[in-house]
């Protein structure tokens, strides 16, 4: 019985794999969002260019702080925006100064963010396929000895198992993606709604 039930819970994970790619230019995006590699800075800001900012925004020490503890996605994004107001304070230039660093600084981080939890997704991805392969030529070495005269019944337990434990590591990361997935979305759209507060209260 334990067998039979193994063989059944290693044949959902190997027909379940990975999710196909639904762009064949990313073959190893696991997620059903279509992936965007960066962010535009048109798809979320209207404010005046940043073309002159660059990594300026590095070398004003409050800028930065203040940058990286906006990215953090553990605050609150209405705890977020209101350090926005209260950082973006002065005359129309000197609020137009800090407006456009600030945007550039949390654009780079947050597309940085961003970037290197679409990379570790797609580090996932292929070592499910290469989960799945390993599953796959188990459950062939199992059924062989099981099915074969005098099977030692050790070695079967033991490949049991290895199987069931390859099984579990395996249904586990697929939960994880599923959770993952959201990420890239969510920080879009704090992206969007900072851009939007730093544009407002430089006005």
């Amino acid at each position: 019985m334990r067998f039979r039930t193994t063989l059944a819970a290693v044949a959902i994970a190997a027909s379940a794999g990975a999710a196909q790619a639904a762009d064949p230019r990313y073959p190893d995006w696991p997620c059903p969002q279509a992936k965007v590699p960066e962010i535009s800075i048109a798809a979320v800001w209207s404010g005046p260019p940043i073309d002159d900012v660059g990594a300026s925004w590095k070398e004003d020490a409050k800028v930065a702080e203040l940058v990286a503890k906006l990215a953090a996605r553990r605050i609150p994004l209405e705890q977020a925006q209101k350090d926005v107001a209260d950082f973006l304070t002065g005359t129309a230039e000197e609020k137009t100064r800090k407006g456009k660093l600030l945007f550039a600084g949390l654009f780079d981080t947050l597309n940085a963010q961003r970037t290197s939890v679409m990379n570790g997704l797609e580090r996932v991805m292929r070592k499910q396929r290469e989960a799945v392969d390993k599953v796959r030529g188990d459950t062939i070495a199992l059924q062989e000895m099981h099915s074969g005269p005098n099977p030692d019944q050790a070695k079967v337990e033991e490949m049991t198992n290895q199987l069931n434990w390859e099984t579990r590591i395996f249904e586990d990361r697929r939960r994880v993606m599923k959770f993952v997935c959201e990420v890239p979305t969510a920080i879009d759209q704090r992206l969007f709604a900072l851009a939007r507060e730093i544009q407002q209260d430089m006005e």
